[in-house]
């Protein structure tokens, strides 16, 4: 009997022993195969993710559009009011000598409002997936779902955007008489690859963006130096250093080429065009790859 309560004495004195020790902590160290050693099983899951995404970004693109409308007085026509202001003030300043602008293929006040239209577009192609990111911080460190739906949301607000842009633009044909082309007809392939091109930028930079505020803040800064690099508010140079410059800017071809198709008819610059278009298309493929490899890490960086 000694011995049972001995024994039982020495056992519950060891278990309160073990009751008061600290509990071990267990560090999970992941060590993922790259995906990109399996670059068709890759490519499936990322078809696989963009199909599935689309009924979460058609949520996400009216939840965006009516938050950024619901509380302006002014709504929709801040989407044009940019572009009215910018050829309000250039065509002032050529007309008072102020800059020489050169000759343009439209009226000047409608080239520079259908050239700012169209890059106001490229602008929102670019800022939507950084912006998209920062936005979606606190759902990505919380919910699993397809990153592919943000960028979609992004796009669809985009061309929502330039619907609505589309009325001054029939607006400017109707009032300074420009005539019509069965080419008008193709210029909206040559405004998507224009986007296209916007979005491979913007998808390059979201990872970067959501974990460094600096590179949205200065995407501003440089999109407004891009400006004047680009054929938006005088014709293309052809001559010297700037020319050269204007020239080898991926934006100059696109946009002109969405201008020329939807006015004139004549491309000036086709073989520009199909490089900048192949640079678009193959880079936001590319881009779209890095993004989806490199979210995984800023998820965790940004819950950490």
């Amino acid at each position: 009997m000694m011995h049972k309560n001995q024994h039982y004495l020495k056992h519950n004195k060891f278990s309160k022993q073990t009751q008061k020790l600290p509990p071990k902590v267990y560090r999970v160290v992941h060590r993922p195969e790259s995906q990109m050693r399996r670059p068709l099983q890759l490519f499936k899951e990322m078809r696989r993710d963009l199909l599935g995404s689309r009924e979460l970004a058609w949520r996400l693109m009216i939840r965006d559009i009516s938050a950024k409308y619901r509380q302006s007085f002014l709504g929709i026509f801040w989407a044009i009011i940019p572009p009215i202001l910018m050829a309000v003030g250039f065509t002032l300043a050529q007309g008072g000598g102020v800059v020489n602008i050169g000759i343009t293929d439209l009226p000047y006040p409608a080239y520079v409002m259908f050239s700012m239209t169209l890059w106001q577009t490229f602008v929102e192609a670019l800022n939507g997936p950084p912006q998209a990111v920062i936005a979606a911080k606190m759902m990505l460190s919380r919910i699993n779902f397809p990153r592919e739906a943000l960028i979609l949301a992004k796009l669809g607000e985009v061309f929502f955007n330039f619907g609505i842009k589309l009325i001054l633009i029939v607006g400017l044909f109707i009032w300074f008489k420009i005539p019509v082309t069965w080419s008008v007809f193709l210029a909206p392939i040559a405004l998507i690859h224009l986007i296209l091109l916007g979005t491979f930028f913007g998808l390059l930079l979201a990872p970067l963006s959501a974990l460094y505020q600096d590179f949205s803040m200065g995407l501003t800064l440089i999109t407004g130096f891009w400006l004047f690099l680009t054929p938006v508010v005088y014709p293309v140079p052809n001559n010297g250093i700037f020319g050269t410059i204007v020239n080898l800017n991926p934006v100059t071809p696109l946009l002109v080429t969405t201008r020329e198709l939807a006015t004139t008819g004549v491309i000036s610059d086709p073989k520009g065009f199909w490089i900048a278009s192949l640079i678009a298309i193959v880079g936001l493929v590319l881009a779209w790859i890095i993004y989806r490899l490199a979210m995984p890490y800023v998820v965790e960086r940004m819950s950490s």
